[in-house]
């Protein structure tokens, strides 16, 4: 089968540099244009990129020369892992210029004509950008902890109703880039404060939790209060929740409804879909990020520590990838449901 041409925006930055290692190999996508800043436009991608991934640049990619942003492209499909500062405008240019945008940024997500997808938990929200008046169109994927949040809630939302929830983040420190946080700021120490973090986890989780008639976007009709922090862990996001139900399931039976769960993902066997989205484990002291978080090639949401709470009902623990499923991985699985749904064409 042919592939798919795509470009990367922000191409030399963290989430940039995961998008190419995730990509190296696809069986549907081949990443044939580099999109960066000016300082690195007309640069070989290796001249360009300070490469911070366990694993070599791609042979395929090394040699490629970086395009700016203000240059035509040619690929129909653009990830993009741009910085906030500049994705608003150009993500719009490139949808109006007849390309699909799949967006980690967070400049489109609230606008009331862009899904935030996650495609086991909303694909339903596809249906919206009929709507948008662009030629192309922008998709976006979720904040890196709203989308754990928002998976292990799904099925429980779904089948008892939520009423309530409490999360309190404990955020490693890829997820703030690089260089991130000064190393005298965060060895031994936690970070109280994320700027913006929580206003996203509060609002984005009930847009992506909510209803879609086709034409508009309804947030669910639940409240979540969010605090979040920044720790000394490379990657993975661990959440601490609490939350309530408007009916009155053991914890065996939310257990189970956890445990099955499942999405147009699997059903389809998408190139980068989880076998199991959530994996819920019944060790005392599980999730932990340095043992569980390449669960599933790092794409599942862990869940542990499930229990009764004295005031909301239920508490659990949850723990994600957050530059893999909570960023790049998130957005390619994004594509690859739009291309088995007839939105991306090859």
């Amino acid at each position: 089968m042919k592939k798919i041409s795509v470009a990367v925006l922000g191409a030399t930055g963290t989430v940039g540099q995961k998008f190419i290692t995730l990509l190296d190999g696809h069986p549907l996508f081949d990443v044939a244009e580099l999109v960066a800043s000016p300082r690195s436009a007309g640069k070989a991608y290796r001249d360009a990129a300070n490469w911070k991934q366990p694993q070599p640049i791609p042979a395929t990619i090394a040699d490629k020369t970086v395009k700016s942003l203000d240059q035509k492209l040619e690929s129909p499909v653009l990830f993009s892992g741009l910085d906030a500062s500049v994705a608003g405008e150009a993500e719009t240019r490139f949808a109006e210029a007849g390309h699909m945008v799949i967006s980690n940024s967070r400049n489109h997500r609230m606008d009331p004509n862009v899904p935030i997808i996650i495609p086991e938990v909303n694909p339903d929200h596809f249906k919206i950008l009929d709507t948008q008046p662009t030629t192309g169109k922008i998709v976006t994927n979720s904040n890196c902890s709203t989308m754990f949040l928002a998976m292990a809630l799904a099925p429980l939302h779904r089948k008892y109703g939520l009423t309530k929830v409490q999360v309190t983040t404990l955020q490693a420190v890829s997820g703030g880039g690089y260089p991130g946080v000064p190393s005298l700021d965060i060895l031994g120490n936690v970070v109280p404060y994320i700027s913006g973090e929580e206003e996203k986890i509060e609002i984005e989780a009930v847009k992506i939790l909510g209803s879609c008639d086709g034409k508009s976007l309804t947030p669910a009709d639940f409240t979540v209060s969010a605090q979040c922090t920044r720790v000394p862990v490379i990657d993975g996001h661990t959440e601490t929740v609490a939350f309530g139900l408007a009916a009155n399931p053991s914890i065996e039976e939310v257990a189970e409804t956890l445990r099955s769960f499942t999405g147009i993902p699997q059903e389809k066997q998408l190139p980068s879909a989880p076998r199991q989205p959530i994996i819920v484990t019944d060790e005392p002291d599980r999730p932990q990020p340095a043992r569980d978080i390449l669960l599933e090639n790092g794409m599942a949401t862990i869940v542990g520590r499930l229990r009764t709470c004295p005031i909301m009902g239920y508490k659990m623990v949850i723990m994600g990838h957050n530059t893999v499923r909570g960023a790049a991985g998130a957005a390619i699985l994004n594509a690859e449901t739009l291309h088995a749904l007839g939105y991306i064409q090859a």
